[in-house]
C-alpha cells in the first residue's frame, strides 16, 4: 500500500533542514492519511484519503 491519497493524489515530499552550520538534513514530510470505508462505484470500499479531502466532502462515507 503506498502513502498516497486516492482522491487528489496527495503523496510524501522531501523537505530539507537547514541547520546554522549549513548542514542538510533531507526527511519526508508526509500526508496526514485516514482510511475510509466510502461508496466507490456504488459498493463500499476501504480506501486512503486525506484529511483535506474529507473536510472538503470529496468522499462520500458508506
Amino acid at each position: 500500500m503506498s502513502k498516497q491519497c486516492e482522491i487528489c493524489g496527495k503523496k510524501p515530499i522531501k523537505a530539507a533542514k537547514l541547520t546554522f552550520s549549513h548542514k542538510q538534513i533531507v526527511h519526508t514530510q508526509e500526508p496526514n492519511l485516514q482510511t475510509v470505508k466510502a461508496m466507490v462505484n456504488g459498493t463500499a470500499k476501504k480506501i486512503k484519503v486525506c484529511t483535506s479531502c474529507l473536510r472538503a466532502g470529496k468522499v462520500q462515507k458508506a
